[in-house]
């Protein structure tokens, strides 16, 4: 990753782009029983926010002025008033999207869910976000219930 790269917020935001939709098509042609889809999810759950959170922290250190905040309306939108920051905002978004997406794939393979279930989740999460998860605990709620009862110890 060159200087250049976390520089210019149009470059960061292409590749990062580019990235995660690549690690989307991964995904959703990754059904649980395949035999790279353990390696898919160790790129799309775990490296790539990694290397996304990277980006994130280089976007904000050359380009944030320190303007702006999370107190009201008027403080975000002068925060992401810099195109260096507006870029590490959407950068933040595929890393975590990307991660949840992730999560989803995982929890669905260990709960049995079928893939057919699993696509429509991976993309409501990669178009609207926190939708995706809503629909991944609704899917628990309708197909498997007892998946959502807490227990301690227990990987949710």
């Amino acid at each position: 990753m060159t200087a250049l790269l976390v520089m210019d917020p149009d470059t960061a935001f292409g590749w990062s782009n580019s990235v995660a939709a690549l690690a989307w098509i991964a995904l959703v042609l990754s059904p649980s029983k395949a035999r790279w889809t353990p390696w898919v999810w160790r790129i799309t759950g775990r490296v790539l926010p990694v290397a996304l959170g990277v980006v994130y922290a280089a976007l904000l250190g050359f380009h944030w002025r320190g303007e702006g905040g999370f107190n009201n309306l008027d403080d975000v939108r002068a925060m992401f008033a810099v195109p260096g920051a507006l870029a590490a905002g959407w950068v933040h978004y595929l890393a975590f999207d990307l991660f949840v997406g992730t999560w989803i794939a995982e929890r669905s393979a260990q709960l049995g869910l079928s893939h057919g279930w699993v696509i429509p989740l991976l993309l409501m999460t990669f178009m609207l976000g926190p939708m995706g998860l809503l629909g991944f605990v609704l899917v628990r709620a309708l197909l498997r219930p007892a998946s959502l009862k807490w227990q301690p110890g227990a990987i949710t």
